[in-house]
Formats: C-alpha cells, sequence, structure tokens
C-alpha cells in the first residue's frame, strides 16, 4: 500500500477557523494566536507541511529490524510521568526497544542521505540528534495528542490555552516506519489501526489529516505544536517506529 496523506471526517469547521499553511492542508487559527516557542513550519508552497521520503529504508533491511525486535527479550515501558510520579498509561502505551548496533548504523547511513532533503525542506541546517528510539505498538497501544517540544496547558474545562516548551532542542522529529499499514493483517510485518493523526491539521472540508504509509516510509515534521499529533488504537498486528529528535540552526 502507498503512503498517502488521508483525511477522517470530523464535523467541519469554517474556513474562517483555519489557516493555509501549504498547499493542501490547514491549521486551526487558534495555533498562531499562542506563545510558541519555536513556531517552524516549511514554505507555504509546498504540497504538505511535513516532508515524506519513501523508500528511505529497504524492504530487506525493515523486515530484519521487525524479525529481530519480535524476537527481543528488552522491551520496556515507555515512561511518561504524571503529577503523581506514577506511570501514566491514559495517556501512551508503548514500548521501547533496543536498536543494534548493526541496524542503527544502517538507519544512519539512510537519514544522512536524506539529510539534505530535510534541510532543504524545512530551510535549517540540523545540528546534533537523539539517539533513535524505537517504538513498540501492539493491539491496544497508543499515544494520546502531544507535541514533541512542548506541554500541553489546558483549562479546568479541558480547553488547551497554551503550550510550555520544555525541550527546546527538539526542532525537527523524524519517523520511520518498519511496519506496514493494512486493512486486514496478514503477515508479521503489518498492523492495522495505529494512524498518526494531525489533531490541527486539516484538509479544506475540515477533516482531520491522517497519515497511513508503507514500509520503508519516513516522515519528517517540526517539533511544535502546531504539529501536535496522536497514534490510535493498534488493533491488530505489529507496529514498530524509529523515532528521533533533531535540533538545528534556523
Amino acid at each position: 500500500m502507498n503512503a498517502v496523506v488521508d483525511t477522517q471526517k470530523v464535523a467541519e469547521q469554517p474556513v474562517s477557523n483555519l489557516r493555509q499553511i501549504s498547499d493542501k492542508v490547514f491549521a486551526e487559527a487558534f495555533l498562531f494566536d499562542l506563545d510558541i516557542a519555536t513556531p517552524l513550519l516549511p514554505s507555504p508552497y509546498a504540497e504538505f507541511p511535513f516532508l515524506v521520503i519513501e523508500g528511505f529504508m529497504d524492504e530487506l533491511s525493515c523486515k530484519a529490524i521487525l524479525d529481530a525486535a519480535q524476537k527481543a527479550k528488552n522491551a520496556k515501558h515507555a515512561a511518561l510521568l504524571s503529577r503523581r510520579k506514577k506511570l501514566n498509561q491514559k495517556i501512551r502505551k508503548t514500548k521501547i526497544l533496543t536498536l543494534s548496533p548493526a541496524h542503527k548504523k544502517l538507519y544512519t547511513q539512510a537519514f544522512n542521505r536524506a539529510r539534505p532533503e530535510i534541510e532543504h525542506f524545512f530551510s535549517l541546517s540540523l545540528t546534533t540528534s537523539t539517539d533513535v528510539q524505537v517504538l513498540e505498538y501492539t493491539p491496544g497501544s497508543f499515544y494520546k495528542a502531544h507535541a514533541d517540544d512542548s506541554n500541553m496547558l489546558v483549562d479546568p474545562d479541558g480547553k488547551v490555552v497554551g503550550f510550555k516548551q520544555v525541550a527546546p532542542q527538539r526542532k525537527v522529529s523524524s519517523v520511520l516506519f518498519t511496519s506496514e499499514q493494512s486493512e486486514t493483517v496478514h503477515t508479521p510485518y503489518q498492523f492495522s489501526g495505529g494512524e498518526l493523526m494531525f489533531n490541527y491539521f486539516k484538509d479544506k472540508e475540515g477533516n482531520t489529516v491522517a497519515f497511513r504509509r508503507r514500509m520503508g516510509t519516513l516522515i519528517v515534521f517540526a517539533s511544535n505544536p502546531i504539529y501536535t499529533h496522536e497514534v490510535k488504537t493498534v488493533t491488530e498486528g505489529y507496529r514498530l517506529t524509529l523515532v528521533q529528535w533533531h535540533d538545528a540552526l534556523l
């Protein structure tokens, strides 16, 4: 299945509540009234506000990573702490695995090849990057809406009123999909559900933008709250992504 940008039907919003940020995508206008520390966006003439690189990693390498992950015994629950300092699985239910040195080398080589395209798309110069984080999603796993560089601030009614930047070194986020989404799971390399949703991105009809992908596709997007996103619950199969955050000179 080809990597495509999809939409999921929501209540339509008036155009006045949206601001166009690329050829095919609008963002909720209230975001631009907030104090966002690093409001990075690519050129508004781009087709989408994120970069999709198909074939970032070949199928054979992806399957090797998936095979190793499913045999590994080192999976740990991803730590997301609440105010009470306890693991909060109401917000995030995923596991983190360790990438082997050989597979990390393959990923790093592929990223270095893609670096010029990423820098050109966002008009920046990448500097340092975090270690690659391997995220495992099995049936029932999910990650609620969040921004990669900020905490969401909400009022007593649950309305978003702002964002507090907590990771200023995260300018750009990258996600490599080693497994493939499918309506029906037939192989150990597929999963259903688990859509990557950009919560504040809409098409011209007001539908929320989702990203469906094929094995080996990398998506790169800014880490700021404009790109708030979530991973919907995986219903079947095995979803494995390689995630990394990058600092940059803007």
